[in-house]
């Protein structure tokens, strides 16, 4: 039951964008342990990250590739295929035109028939390495040391 559950999120919430099928799968009040910066909480926040993506990857696809359940836990690890032909808005990226191969996977943990709380963890290095948006490793040593001045800065205040 969990196992078709998890499948019915996947295909018909992040695929399709079907809130009717959110409203009956996912808690209102969820709790996403991995949440986006600006993502609204609750269900709205998983429908929100889904219109994200589907927006950035009109054409995407998802395969299954496992899922299993114990308990009031299931999981899922996930490939999905599309072609970057829109905004990634949370991350202020415009369309490459690239296409795009990525994997994910989710723990839901459920209560009263609904997901309650989620941990999941998307290949985002991948998929920007596939779009070439890679940092050049200036800027990465640049903001290493700026961060690294924030956080020594820090533990003297």
């Amino acid at each position: 039951m969990l196992v078709d559950q998890y499948q019915r999120w996947l295909f018909e919430v992040w695929g399709r964008g079907d809130e009717t099928v959110a409203a009956e799968l996912v808690a209102a009040d969820l709790v996403d342990h991995d949440a986006l910066p600006g993502q609204p909480a609750g269900r709205a926040g998983d429908l929100w990250a889904a219109a994200q993506i589907r927006t950035a990857f009109p054409d995407l696809r998802f395969t299954l590739d496992v899922c299993f359940a114990d308990a009031d836990l299931v999981t899922g690890r996930w490939t999905m295929t599309g072609t970057h032909t829109g905004t990634i808005d949370f991350m202020g990226l415009p369309p490459t035109g690239r296409p795009v191969r990525m994997s994910g996977q989710e723990i839901f943990r459920v209560r009263d028939g609904q997901f309650a709380e989620v941990w999941h963890q998307e290949g985002v290095g991948s998929m920007l390495s596939q779009l070439e948006l890679e940092p050049p490793r200036v800027m990465l040593r640049m903001a290493a040391r700026r961060s690294g001045r924030r956080y020594r800065k820090g533990l003297r205040a």
